[in-house]
């Protein structure tokens, strides 16, 4: 068998959407995926609805990329929500606008848009090795891959993509190994850390107990300038969920660099500071705390617990002090969840050492994708987003690499 154009590393979404371009511009492309089955994580993340991409404006959508928004950008305007709504249609996975904005497919799963993509790669002739783990390069620059059962492939391509994914879950598939494969190149990474994940608090015996797996709905967080709407749930040892993972990154950070980090909840977001003491101040003789604050202010049992606990003690009864309160809960995180437990990771391939082609500059013809790069954004459809976008650039890059050459 003759040496494809190209070996795509990863059979993740920035990997398989990669080879797709690659084989319709009428190259050869093998993609080699070191579990038994490709897109696993793509997979899980499309059991409860997957969320494909984001429908705000554009320029919303890019400002969730953060410090990597100017070398984004470009990938990402190139292949925009719409582009990529278009061809999850072309597969039959019709896409639709949920109440968020999230942008889902209507059979909300992964499953049988995997299958229809599956069976398009093949029908391109895309070749899919799975159980193929890459180990590196041999001495003449070939890739090298052990195989699962025993035994060890070499390919010789033209051109590689490594779309390894980053660090999180690693039971399916990107565990990070790869990370010293580059350092010894010499390409220069940035720590894999957590992102999109959950932070520890130190809650009370009785909110671990009573309230440990309830949802705080319709709430907004507030850290560092930045202010979300959205929906978080306590655990037994902390507080997730979307509100939280949108302010993961400046919380890790503040929390590596200070020990702690102190967002603010609102718990009633839809109601000033002064309509709140209003309502209140209209408390009945002889109505408890607790049913106050679920008549007046419309706290739920867990948002009054969260309340209680920001509180440190008794609550003020007076409502010109409890009203501040509800609007700006301070919650003290001491930590965050593990990198194994995230639903992202931040870190990876600095962007310093990639040209506008996505083309490793210490490492002519070996080009990367996806998570593996330094970048991070909130689940919502951003992730998969940029996933999506960068696939489609890498190929684009090794295309005109290709051409160049030939």
């Amino acid at each position: 068998m003759s040496a494809p154009d190209v070996a795509v590393i990863g059979a993740g979404p920035a990997g398989l959407i990669a080879a797709e371009r690659l084989a319709l511009a009428g190259h050869t492309v093998a993609i080699y995926e070191r579990m038994a089955s490709p897109a696993r994580k793509f997979l899980l993340a499309g059991r409860g609805g997957l969320n494909l991409t984001h429908s705000e404006p554009l320029d919303a959508l890019l400002g969730r990329y953060g410090e990597a928004r100017p070398w984004l950008e470009p990938a990402i305007r190139a292949f925009p929500p719409q582009a990529l709504r278009d061809w999850a249609d072309g597969l039959g996975a019709e896409s639709f606008v949920g109440s968020s904005g999230r942008v889902v497919p209507k059979a909300m799963k992964a499953s049988p848009l995997l299958r229809a993509w599956l069976a398009r790669l093949d029908g391109l002739g895309v070749g899919l090795h799975a159980g193929r783990l890459w180990t590196g390069w041999d001495e003449g620059g070939a890739l090298r891959f052990s195989v699962r059962g025993g035994g060890e492939e070499i390919a010789r391509p033209r051109a590689t993509l490594l779309a390894l994914g980053g660090a999180s879950w690693p039971r399916l598939g990107g565990d990070g190994s790869w990370v010293e494969l580059l350092e010894r190149k010499g390409v220069a990474i940035a720590p894999l850390m957590p992102a999109n994940a959950g932070f520890t608090v130190a809650w009370s015996a009785l909110m671990r107990d009573k309230f440990a797996g309830l949802p705080l709905k319709r709430i907004a967080l507030s850290f560092a300038g930045q202010r979300v709407l959205g929906e978080a749930m306590i655990d037994a040892g902390g507080i997730e969920g979307g509100a939280v993972y949108a302010l993961s990154g400046p919380l890790r950070e503040a929390i590596a660099r200070e020990g702690e980090a102190i967002p603010m909840v609102d718990l009633r977001p839809d109601l000033t500071e002064p309509e709140l003491a209003t309502r209140l101040a209209k408390r009945r003789p002889g109505e408890t705390l607790s049913n106050h604050l679920r008549k007046a202010a419309g706290l739920s049992p867990v948002a009054a617990a969260v309340l209680r606990e920001a509180a440190g003690g008794p609550l003020p009864a007076e409502p010109e002090a409890l009203a501040p309160l509800i609007k700006a809960a301070p919650l003290r995180l001491t930590g965050m969840a593990s990198l194994a437990r995230a639903i992202s990771s931040a870190g990876g391939v600095r962007a310093g050492e990639i040209d506008p082609d996505f083309m490793l500059k210490r490492q002519p013809g070996i080009f990367v994708a996806g998570e593996m790069i330094d970048w991070e954004a909130p689940t919502g459809g951003y992730l998969l987003q940029a996933c999506f976008a960068v696939g489609v650039a890498a190929a684009e890059g090794i295309g005109r690499r290709l051409s160049s050459a030939a």
